[in-house]
C-alpha cells in the first residue's frame, strides 16, 4: 500500500484545487490535506474545511480571515485560519508536508511556489507564472534543494509523459528534437477578424472544451496562455525556442508531443479533463483512478492540426520575442498581460487592446538581465504592471 502523502493545496477553490480535491476525495487512504488555500473564496473554502478537515486554511485578508474563523468555530470545525501572503509561504514550509499543489493565477503564486522549491518539496506545478517570471531562479532553487517539480499544465503534462523516464534535461542526449504544444484555437478560432474587437468577457470566456477560471479562459482566447506555455516549457525541459512550436488542434485530445531524432513522433492522448494530469502528478510514478472516462477513439473519428495565425493571435509572438529579449522581458510580459485582461474583463479596454498594450509595455520597459533574486523578479513585475496600468487608465477605444 502507498505511503500517505501530505498536501498543502495552494489556490484550492479555483478550477484546478477543485478537480485536485476530487481526485484526493476518491483516495482519501493516500492523501491527507494539511492546508487549503484561497484568496476570497470564503463560502466555497469553509465547505472544503468542513469535507477534508485540514489543520489549516488560509485567506487573503484579515477580514476575511474572522469571517472563515467564524463560521468554522460554530460549525466544530478545528481548522487553524491564516490570512496573507506569509501565510501562504509558511503552508508549504511546514515539516509535515511533503507535496504542495501550487494552482494560484497569476504572480501571486510565485513566492510560495518558490518557497516550496527552496524547501525541497515534491511541487504539483499548475501555476506557469512561476516559470515565466522567474524560470532560472525557480530551476536552480529546485536542482539545489532536490525538489521533485511535476508539470500539471496538461501539455507540459503530456511532454513529460511522453520523454524517456531518465529525461535529465539534455534534449540532444535523449534523441530529443523538439516539442510541440497542443492548443484548441479558443472560441474566436474561426471568427472574423473585424469581429474580434466586439467580442465580450462573456464570449472570451467561453470555451469550447476546458472549464477553467476567467483569466485563463481570456488568455486561452488570446492565445497568451499557450505563449506563457512556451516560456514554461523552455524552462522545465531545458528546449530551445526554436525547438518548440504551437499547433493548433481543436479537439483538444492531442495535449502535446515530442520529436525524436529517429523519426517518432510520441503524443499522450486523453479526453480533456484536468482530473487527468492532475492524478499523474500527485501518484507519480505510479497511476490511479482520475474519475476522467476512458477515450473512444471511435468517437473522435478525426484529429484536425493548423498553423496559428499570428495576425489573429499575436500574443503568440509577443510571448516568442519575450523568450528571446530574455532578463525580465517574460515577466514584463506576464505582468502586462495580468493588467490588460483584468481591464478587458472589467469591460474598460477592448479585446484586441490585450495585445497593444502588451507590445507597448514591453517597448517601454527594458529587459535587463536575468534576475538573481526574488526581490528583483517583483521588482520588474511591479514596474511592468504600473506601466500597464497607466496605459489602461488612458485607453480610449475605438
Amino acid at each position: 500500500m502507498a505511503s500517505v502523502s501530505h498536501l498543502t493545496i495552494l489556490g484550492s477553490t479555483g478550477s484546478i484545487g477543485v478537480n485536485t480535491l476530487d481526485v484526493v476525495r476518491r483516495h482519501r487512504q493516500r492523501y491527507r490535506i494539511v492546508a487549503l488555500c484561497a484568496h476570497r473564496q470564503v463560502a466555497r473554502l469553509f465547505d472544503q474545511c468542513l469535507e477534508f478537515e485540514p489543520r489549516y486554511a488560509v485567506v487573503g485578508d484579515a477580514s476575511l480571515a474572522a469571517d472563515l474563523a467564524a463560521r468554522l468555530l460554530a460549525a466544530g470545525c478545528r481548522t487553524e485560519v491564516a490570512h496573507g501572503p506569509e501565510a501562504l509561504v509558511r503552508m508549504v514550509e511546514l515539516p509535515e508536508v511533503d507535496s504542495v499543489m501550487a494552482a494560484i493565477v497569476g504572480g501571486a503564486g510565485l513566492p510560495p511556489a518558490l518557497a516550496a522549491a527552496l524547501a525541497g518539496k515534491k511541487i504539483l506545478l499548475a501555476n506557469k507564472e512561476a516559470l515565466v517570471m522567474a524560470g532560472a531562479l525557480f530551476m536552480r532553487a529546485v536542482s539545489e534543494s532536490g525538489a521533485t517539480l511535476l508539470p500539471i499544465d496538461s501539455e507540459h503534462n503530456a511532454i513529460f509523459q511522453s520523454l524517456p523516464s531518465d529525461y535529465a534535461g539534455d534534449p540532444a542526449d535523449s534523441g530529443v528534437l523538439g516539442l510541440f504544444l497542443t492548443a484548441s484555437g479558443g472560441p474566436f478560432r474561426t471568427m472574423a477578424l473585424a469581429d474580434l474587437e466586439a467580442v465580450t468577457p462573456e464570449q472570451a470566456c467561453a470555451h469550447p472544451n476546458w472549464v477553467m477560471g476567467r483569466k485563463i479562459s481570456v488568455d486561452s482566447a488570446t492565445m497568451m496562455n499557450k505563449g506563457l506555455e512556451v516560456i514554461e516549457a523552455h524552462w522545465l525541459f531545458n528546449v530551445a525556442a526554436d525547438r518548440i512550436q504551437v499547433v493548433i488542434h481543436p479537439e483538444s485530445v492531442i495535449h502535446s508531443l515530442v520529436q525524436y531524432a529517429d523519426g517518432s513522433v510520441i503524443a499522450q492522448l486523453g479526453n480533456p479533463d484536468m482530473r487527468t494530469p492532475i492524478a499523474h502528478a500527485l501518484a507519480y510514478p505510479q497511476r490511479i483512478a482520475a474519475g476522467v472516462e476512458p477515450l473512444d477513439l471511435y468517437s473522435v473519428a478525426a484529429l484536425h492540426f493548423e498553423r496559428p495565425d499570428l495576425e489573429r493571435f499575436p500574443c503568440l509572438a509577443l510571448a516568442f520575442r519575450a523568450l528571446s529579449d530574455g532578463g525580465c522581458a517574460p515577466t514584463t510580459l506576464n505582468a502586462a498581460n495580468e493588467v490588460a485582461v483584468q481591464a478587458f474583463l472589467d469591460r474598460r479596454i477592448a479585446f484586441t487592446a490585450i495585445p497593444e498594450v502588451i507590445a507597448r509595455v514591453l517597448d517601454q520597459v527594458p529587459p535587463g538581465r536575468t534576475p538573481c533574486s526574488l526581490a528583483e523578479v517583483l521588482t520588474a513585475d511591479q514596474q511592468a504592471r504600473e506601466a500597464a496600468e497607466q496605459l489602461t487608465a488612458q485607453w480610449v477605444r475605438r
